[in-house]
């Protein structure tokens, strides 16, 4: 998990942007209101590390589609757990994640992100493409897939460099299920997310 994690962790890095967002509720104000509203949380240094980190979380949670995410990220054997396992390893899921972005905000240096448009990808799905841009680096290319939900947009996956973050914690998943077993890969992303926790507190 740690290379899957050092992704995610390169994502929460990616927070700035140069653009202004759109008015309204398509998927490129949705991804520019984020990114905005994650850069002003981060930025404000005068606000106290754990009220960002709890202002980040909320940011987090009501843009990202967890449920999704988790049933992505575990495959075919997502059709082979109870409705109590299912939440449970959603929940866990969505602590791993949003706690090892949360570790990354006191790391915020000023990174800036360039949207580069968007792309279509069916009814009712949507890529917003966009760019870290580096000092004397090459940008890197990160794009957010959303979903249409009723009347709002949620992301359900993010790419770097054309890597998807979710078919990493798949290929992952799938590996620790096939040769130890469903409970074992929870035992696993219970310790890693209790690691990443303790880092928060201290």
């Amino acid at each position: 998990m740690v290379a899957v994690a050092t992704m995610l962790l390169t994502l929460s890095a990616l927070t700035p942007s140069l653009a202004r967002a759109d008015i309204g509720g398509s998927p490129m104000a949705v991804t520019q209101e984020m990114v905005n509203r994650a850069l002003e949380i981060m930025a404000n240094k005068a606000a106290p590390l754990q009220q960002r980190r709890r202002d980040l979380r909320e940011v987090v949670e009501n843009q990202f589609d967890f449920t999704e995410m988790s049933r992505s990220a575990l495959g075919y054997h997502w059709r082979n757990l109870s409705p109590d396992q299912r939440n449970q390893f959603t929940q866990l899921f969505t602590a791993f994640i949003e706690e090892a972005y949360l570790n990354k905000i006191q790391d915020y240096s000023g990174q800036q992100v360039r949207f580069d448009g968007q792309t279509p990808l069916g009814q009712g799905y949507m890529q917003i493409n966009t760019a870290i841009v580096q000092p004397d680096k090459s940008p890197i290319a990160v794009n957010y897939l959303l979903e249409q939900k009723g009347d709002s947009w949620k992301i359900y996956d993010v790419t770097v460099d054309a890597i998807s973050i979710i078919a990493n914690y798949r290929n992952q998943f799938n590996r620790v299920i096939n040769e130890k077993g469903f409970s074992q890969l929870m035992a696993d992303l219970r310790q890693k997310q209790q690691e990443l926790a303790s880092l928060l507190e201290g």
